[in-house]
């Protein structure tokens, strides 16, 4: 499993993510090479592979996922394509960094799951939140047992008017699996099943609204609009996941909506010795001594080299130690599995217990 020399990567989606990920890996020459990059676009990835000198530009993902000089590859594509590269490049014996979320639906990230198992090579999803440094604190709080048993747990991120590309593969269920629930919803769902000790999710009653895109309302400045195109996702999401222990998650998200929000992510941990907050990069632990309530404040330290650099070392560190990373293939298909009992939930009126079989 180990790779002794440099770990060779090649980019698959030259769009903003995969910038980023272009970004931070060049910033670790020590440790690994771009080799190749592609895009759908080739001229953006032609571009990308001048600005960090990666050697060579595939003219296809299929070309890159062949390649003899690339270890491991990082998809940063739309969401109905991840499945069918990432399985590709896992059968081609390469590691997988996989954006999120890991499938279009629990049915494909099922797939990459035993495709990961089978080929005995690493899929890792790109949750960088967990690699921030506040949830890294509180985390360590919870392991440390200082919140005692976490019972309930509140996450949600809720943007007013922040509806991205209206109209493109972001507004289409075919093509991006969801809206806000599967964009930013996935986010604090993985991050706080991971901040409560990942309890096994069991059922799940949720609901899905559209009430702002229908009416071509609550756009936001991500993406370019298509106005010719589709909008049949969801603009708001609401559910409560309960876990095998009787612990409970309530999930709320969405891209607009007519409330006072300030529109940054949230976490709330209860335990029964002790809480945590998170919002928008900033935290507190909070308990009671004394019978007085004690509020303890967590921010990211000065010279943090963030939660990308990290994300991107744990990544090397697993191809290198033949390890599973902390967002594995397991837990990215957990999310996917929540995500679909929350729409099939909205859809039915009624409680979906979840269905773990692998096979």
């Amino acid at each position: 499993m180990g790779i002794g020399h440099k770990i060779r990567i090649g980019i698959i989606g030259a769009g903003n993510i995969g910038g980023v990920h272009a970004q931070e890996f060049s910033k670790l020459a020590d440790q690994c090479e771009i080799t190749a990059i592609t895009d759908a676009f080739l001229p953006l990835a032609e571009a990308k592979a001048a600005q960090y000198g990666i050697g060579a530009v595939a003219a296809t993902p299929e070309e890159l996922i062949a390649r003899d000089d690339v270890d491991a590859v990082i998809i940063g594509v739309p969401n109905q394509h991840h499945a069918p590269l990432a399985i590709a490049a896992l059968k081609a014996g390469k590691h997988v960094l996989l954006e999120k979320p890991m499938g279009i639906n629990s049915e494909s990230a099922r797939q990459i799951l035993k495709a990961s198992r089978e080929s005995d090579r690493i899929v890792m999803v790109g949750h960088q939140m967990r690699w921030e440094a506040v949830p890294m604190a509180i985390k360590e709080q919870v392991d440390r047992g200082e919140l005692g048993k976490i019972y309930t747990a509140k996450t949600g991120w809720f943007r007013r008017k922040g509806i991205p590309g209206w109209g493109t593969w972001f507004t289409r269920m075919d093509q991006s699996g969801g809206g806000p629930l599967i964009d930013i919803g996935v986010h604090m769902l993985d991050l706080a099943l991971y901040l409560m000790g990942n309890p096994k999710p069991v059922s799940v009653y949720g609901a899905t609204y559209a009430e702002f895109g229908p009416k071509r309302k609550g756009i936001g400045n991500w993406g370019t609009p298509d106005w010719n195109g589709v909008y049949d996702v969801e603009d708001l999401a609401t559910a409560l996941i309960k876990m095998e222990d009787g612990s409970t998650l309530s999930l709320e998200v969405s891209w607009a909506v007519h409330m006072d929000t300030d529109n940054t992510p949230f976490i709330h941990l209860m335990g029964s010795e002790g809480g945590a907050s998170y919002k928008g990069g900033t935290g507190k632990l909070l308990t009671e001594k004394f019978d007085r309530p004690l509020e303890t404040l967590l921010s990211k330290p000065e010279n943090d080299e963030g939660e990308r650099a990290r994300l991107s070392k744990h990544f090397l560190a697993c191809i290198r130690e033949g390890k599973q990373p902390i967002t594995s293939a397991l837990t990215g298909f957990t999310n996917n599995l929540i995500l679909d009992a929350i729409y099939e939930s909205s859809r039915t009126g009624h409680e979906v217990i979840l269905n773990w079989d692998l096979d």
